[in-house]
């Protein structure tokens, strides 16, 4: 049976919204599992609301729950801790936070409060505690020093901004293999040579180093007002820790190094057979292509090109053939390498009638911004439905989003990834919280749980 599991977080009231009133909510447990439901009422008897929407019940969906003053360091002890042995033998694993704006999942993902460890988010936790055992082989292990790879990207429709690069403008694309890239924009260097560079890695060799990294990631974050609050994330945030070594790292920027100087030289072999072929044809005055009595196609030059095409094809192949070689080798006696703890704070679903005050104050700008959005997260529950069923077909092509996190669902196993639904327990947000909540509940649903 599938695992993949389904986390509830209730968040504190704010002192302003004491007087809205409070949603009222029940739990229970399925008699021959641990897997709770959970029922919620509104204390609003506005006309607005129906019988039915007035009250709402879960199936046995949820893995556990969360509650208001339970803080940051519980959550990771819960949801995360268990997991770090299994990155610890080279799985991934990935975690996301879902919820609608304001409902705290920035605050579960990444946390505001850096200095104290209770409060610190669910990734700078697990670096925190990776890199604690990763000193531990280090002091054990003179040939190798293990560390932590960080990337931090958000993503906007098909743009990724990395964020450990000063936000630069990098693009989703797939390769003729099959696998999604994420590249910035092309650099030109000396000697017509061609870089197009992935997002960044910064090697971090301590948890103090990675601290100061993320900070200085996350403060390029782009924020902006939602129908809940005016610091809302508009975009999905993704933070991965990878173990690496130095070793891996330079076989790896090998292979963008040879991959540049193949560029201008793949180019050259297309033009000239471009050009031969050109000239080798001419065309008639009925418009027709025939060939030119005047001009032999130089096939020798066409060789030559193309036979230089394939020297740096093989280059790049050796590049990727040392670089997978240089992970085995590690791997033999350190099962860590490559180990990796992908977290997503998805950004703030909204659900909103085309009649509401929050949609009419909407500029079209946004409300396409907030349809993307919807769409991106319709997606990943597609996703994690088909692969939960075992279905043939996987619909990752359905967003920018589920492109970017095939790689990641197709390195882990549903074992070891999981959901936090972050909820508002304030009565005026108890549709945003049933909407979240019944999101919630077809995901377990999917992935063998209990109604």
């Amino acid at each position: 049976m599938s695992v993949f599991k389904v986390w509830m977080r209730w968040r504190p009231l704010n002192p302003s919204e004491a007087e809205t009133g409070e949603i009222q909510r029940e739990y229970g447990q399925h008699h021959s599992n641990p897997q709770s439901c959970v029922s919620i009422t509104s204390p609003l008897q506005a006309k607005a609301l129906s019988t039915r929407e007035k009250s709402w019940k879960s199936g046995f969906s949820f893995d556990g729950i969360i509650e208001c003053n339970d803080n940051n360091h519980l959550v990771f002890n819960r949801v995360v801790a268990p997991i770090i042995p299994e990155v610890l033998k080279g799985k991934s694993c990935n975690f996301f936070a879902y919820g609608h704006s304001g409902s705290g999942k920035s605050h579960t993902m990444i946390g505001y409060d850096f200095e104290h460890a209770d409060e610190s988010g669910l990734c700078l936790a697990a670096a925190r505690q990776l890199s604690a055992a990763l000193e531990h082989i280090n002091s054990k292990d003179n040939n190798h020093q293990f560390g932590i790879g960080l990337r931090v990207f958000e993503l906007r429709k098909n743009i990724a901004f990395d964020l450990l690069n000063e936000r630069n403008e990098c693009f989703v694309r797939e390769g003729s293999d099959g696998r999604v890239y994420i590249r910035g924009e092309t650099e030109m260097l000396e000697n017509g040579k061609v870089r197009v560079r992935p997002i960044a890695t910064k090697a971090c060799w301590s948890f103090e180093e990675l601290h100061q990294e993320l900070q200085k990631g996350l403060k390029h974050r782009k924020t902006a007002t939602s129908t809940v609050h005016d610091q809302s994330s508009r975009t999905h945030a993704v933070i991965e820790l990878e173990i690496i070594t130095k070793d891996l790292l330079n076989a790896r920027d090998q292979v963008v190094e040879r991959q540049s100087e193949l560029v201008p030289i793949g180019k050259h072999a297309t033009d000239v057979y471009i050009e031969e072929q050109s000239r080798a044809v001419v065309q008639t005055e009925e418009g027709k292509f025939v060939p030119n009595p005047d001009y032999q196609m130089d096939q020798a030059r066409v060789d030559a090109a193309e036979a230089k095409k394939a020297e740096f094809e093989s280059r790049v192949k050796e590049a990727e053939e040392h670089e997978s070689e240089v992970f085995a080798t590690t791997a033999r006696t350190h099962r860590c390498i490559g180990g990796k703890l992908v977290f997503v704070d998805l950004a703030g679903a909204e659900f909103l009638s085309s009649t509401t005050e929050s949609a009419l104050k909407q500029t079209p700008q946004e409300k396409q911004e907030g349809r993307q959005i919807n769409t991106d997260l319709l997606a990943l529950k597609e996703v994690i439905r088909a692969r939960s069923s075992k279905q043939s077909r996987i619909p990752y092509r359905s967003s920018p989003l589920t492109m970017v996190l095939r790689e990641h669902f197709e390195a882990s196993t549903d074992t070891h990834s999981a959901m936090i639904l972050t909820v508002s327990p304030e009565a005026s947000q108890y549709t945003a919280t049933t909407n979240t909540l019944k999101y919630g509940d077809l995901v377990g649903f999917a992935n063998g749980h209990k109604r």
